[in-house]
């Protein structure tokens, strides 16, 4: 777990044995550590979310739910299938070779900023589908297995599992996209548990009932009059936009949001009384002639009526938290680079692989806070200091580079040995300073 946060090449398993010194040795119980499932992945993550849970000051804890694919090249890893490209064009669909993971990851927040910190961690690839010619019992077995394979119900499975080892008193927010704000997901959320997710534009909404009859016979309402849909209250100038302050990318915005609360829902049922809000597109430019980023409204569904609108959006921002973490776990750590063929083995690597990058952010949030940072070395000119609001991944990095490797590298030995140089070239520029070379290297 060591090298896999140092190493400074693809992440495969040779160059992590490599990395830690042992390509000399024999190599075959580093493999079969995975292989023979002899490491307890839920463990581990066990003791991050033990973690998280004591940095988490409030009886509250938001996280954010979502899935990613990490690609892969072999035609015979089990689980990996095509799937949809989701860093295609929009207008071209493209598919590609991949193994499909889930994750949630917990907010751990100081004021209005906040990291997240991967807590679960898990393979959702699809069966392997049949042969034509399959026994009809096989294909029966396939399909139950696809149905309880679905992302769905694999999300469900992550919420009451986080839902679990939460204390009673300690409220459950759980942020996701429009992919599981559906029935499955909201006609099984636990007791104490909201969920904030995206909602279609044209989403059919309903009033409460009007008071019920007590005499009369039948069926009780559940839904009453239809209310407008989340486009016509947004572009319906009767009703006024609020302005709510929330902080987002190194900085507080403005932001204008309708909301409309003590809705019904047909794919939450009678079960949960929801509200709906409506984000105003912030439309800004990054530069002059840049492309206008930001134009599409969003709009949000919350479980809990009776939540204010700045925590509620507060929430929603700090969502985007997931998306860097599969950005550093794919890019900076290369989870999913491994070439590995067992299937015990295709599962527990990336588990592994994520976990080191979990303790990696306990510990820089425990040295320096979630605004704190490493002292900084010797930086290039390009860096401004002042622009950073936290600590990135490669910064962590660096540091833990330093400490494992400073005093080896940037040896004070002096030799009175002299070598002879081509006259013809500057000794300052023929010199390679290994010290910068290693520990200020960018890894993004």
């Amino acid at each position: 777990m060591l090298s896999q946060l140092v190493c400074m090449g693809r992440h495969t398993m040779t160059n992590l044995l490599t990395t830690g010194g042992r390509q000399f040795v024999d190599w075959t119980a580093d493999y079969r550590m995975y292989s023979k499932e002899r490491i307890d992945c839920d463990n581990v993550f066990g003791q991050i979310r033990e973690e998280v849970n004591a940095l988490n000051h409030r009886k509250l804890l938001i996280t954010a739910l979502d899935d990613s694919l990490l690609h892969k090249t072999g035609k015979k890893i089990p689980g990996v299938k095509f799937a949809r490209d989701p860093m295609g064009p929009p207008f071209q669909v493209n598919f590609v070779r991949g193994q499909r993971v889930i994750q949630m990851s917990a907010a751990v927040s100081e004021g209005a900023q906040a990291s997240m910190i991967p807590v679960i961690f898990r393979d959702a690839s699809t069966p392997e589908k049949p042969k034509r010619n399959a026994t009809e019992e096989i294909w029966a077995r396939y399909k139950e297995e696809s149905k309880a394979r679905r992302l769905s119900v694999l999300g469900i499975n992550c919420i009451n599992e986080m839902r679990f080892h939460l204390e009673k008193d300690c409220a459950l927010w759980v942020t996701v996209d429009g992919s599981y704000t559906n029935r499955t997901v909201l006609n099984n959320l636990p007791d104490h548990t909201v969920l904030i997710g995206r909602i279609r534009s044209d989403a059919k909404l309903y009033h409460l009932p009007a008071a019920p009859n007590i005499t009369g016979a039948g069926r009780k309402r559940i839904y009453g009059v239809p209310a407008s849909t989340p486009e016509e209250l947004r572009t319906d100038e009767t009703i006024p936009w609020q302005t709510v302050n929330a902080y987002t990318s190194g900085k507080t915005h403005e932001f204008r949001v309708k909301t409309m609360k003590y809705l019904r829902w047909r794919g939450s049922g009678k079960k949960h009384t929801l509200q709906v809000m409506i984000i105003a597109p912030l439309r800004y430019r990054l530069s002059k002639g840049s492309p206008l980023l930001y134009r599409d409204p969003a709009y949000l569904i919350c479980t809990d009526p009776e939540i204010p609108a700045d925590k509620l959006l507060q929430a929603y921002l700090w969502r985007w938290g997931i998306e860097t973490n599969f950005r550093d776990e794919k890019t900076i750590l290369g989870t999913g680079q491994a070439q590995v063929r067992n299937p015990s083995s295709v599962k527990a690597v990336p588990r592994m692989m994520v976990a080191s990058y979990s303790l990696l952010l306990l510990a820089g949030i425990k040295l320096w806070g979630v605004k704190g940072m490493p002292q900084p070395g010797n930086i290039p000119k390009w860096q401004t200091l002042g622009k950073k609001h936290r600590a990135s991944t490669n910064d962590l990095i660096k540091q833990l580079r330093s400490e494992l490797w400073a005093d080896s590298i940037a040896s004070t030995n002096l030799s009175d040995f002299v070598s002879k140089q081509n006259s013809n070239r500057s000794l300052q520029n023929i010199k390679i300073p290994a010290f910068s070379a290693i520990l200020n290297v960018n890894t993004g």
